[in-house]
């Protein structure tokens, strides 16, 4: 089912998917146990020249400190992680491929909770956690290597290597003190943004920059994953590097974002298959959609998940009580589904 078929209707979702994210992020920079007037947000984002002189000191300090990080965490791994999820159903041609495919969120997640065991900062654990998400989908490619590596045999690679480091992740916890390390390793495998800051950022922002740019770059040649074999050969394109360039960023997207805020699920399921009820099966427009559409939802999910109740909400917690049933009613909109 492709609703956008006319241009003019077309035009009408690109200009809401422009003006989407910025509007999301001053909305809810307004919300949280601190409401702050549109006035006071409006005048604190004016006064960072001059570090907030003749506003209110309090709600500047909550404005640059503490809620503009969280949000612009929360837009760029929705927006990695629904590239990702994209990248994925569209390679694989399966509706439900996620970003964790491959097994990128097992591995990513084991190097979290192994930091946590050990007792690493943050950074650290940042950093071993993208690496272990990169070791792991080096794993399954190399698991899928043989004469013959079709799409299927890497999806299947993927599935053994994701339950491989889930077993791992067990063992930590295991091992884990029940007191003291066990409940911050249970917290952060349900997904939080509260530890946002512009340092760790600033780390994760470099690799889901330059993979979305890279597929963004590549928007034009990524229909062809589309297409038959004889097809895509007969365009001259070399679809082996093609499919391993998208991969390589959909990877990076995804381990980056999980090392910044833990596993967060159904941004990379829904998100897309939303953008296709509005563009079709066009990737030029697709990933873009994708950009605003996965960043704007996170914020939105988040921001519920600090202001709804006095504690805290996971946020993975809050995306499948929200992804569940809008999956089911995109499923009975489009009455199955069609990459």
């Amino acid at each position: 089912m492709q609703v956008s078929r006319s241009p003019v209707r077309k035009t009408v979702y690109i200009l809401m998917l422009i003006l989407l994210p910025i509007l999301t992020m001053f909305v809810c920079l307004c919300i949280g146990r601190y409401f702050i007037s549109v006035k006071d947000v409006f005048e604190c984002l004016l006064s960072r020249a001059n570090d907030g002189e003749g506003v209110n000191r309090l709600a500047y300090i909550t404005v640059w400190n503490v809620r503009f990080p969280r949000l612009l965490l929360a837009f760029l791994v929705g927006a990695g992680l629904s590239c990702a999820g994209l990248i994925f159903q569209s390679l694989f041609q399966n509706p439900l491929a996620t970003p964790d495919t491959l097994g990128v969120a097992g591995g990513a997640s084991f190097g979290a909770v192994l930091s946590l065991l050990l007792g690493f900062s943050m950074i650290l654990m940042q950093l071993i956690s993208f690496a272990f998400g990169c070791i792991a989908v080096a794993l399954t490619m190399l698991a899928a290597k043989g004469k013959s590596r079709s799409l299927n045999t890497i999806v299947l690679s993927g599935i053994m290597m994701g339950s491989l480091f889930s077993a791992l992740v067990s063992l930590v916890k295991f091992s884990a003190d029940s007191e003291q390390q066990l409940p911050s390793i249970t917290y952060w495998l349900m997904g939080s943004l509260q530890s946002a800051t512009y340092t760790s950022l600033l780390i994760g922002l470099i690799p889901i920059l330059i993979s979305v740019t890279v597929l963004l770059l590549l928007r034009w040649r990524l229909n062809l994953l589309l297409l038959s074999e004889e097809e895509v050969i007969s365009t001259g394109t070399n679809i082996p590097t093609l499919r391993l360039t998208a991969i390589l960023c959909a990877t990076a997207a995804t381990a980056s974002s999980i090392s910044m805020c833990g596993q967060v699920g159904w941004v990379g399921l829904i998100v897309p298959h939303m953008c296709r009820m509005m563009f079709g099966n066009d990737h030029r427009y697709l990933l873009p959609a994708s950009i605003s559409l996965g960043g704007s939802f996170l914020i939105i999910v988040d921001t519920l998940a600090r202001s709804a109740t006095a504690a805290e909400i996971p946020i993975s917690i809050l995306t499948a009580i929200i992804g569940a049933p809008f999956f089911l009613f995109l499923m009975r909109k489009k009455g199955g589904w069609a990459i």
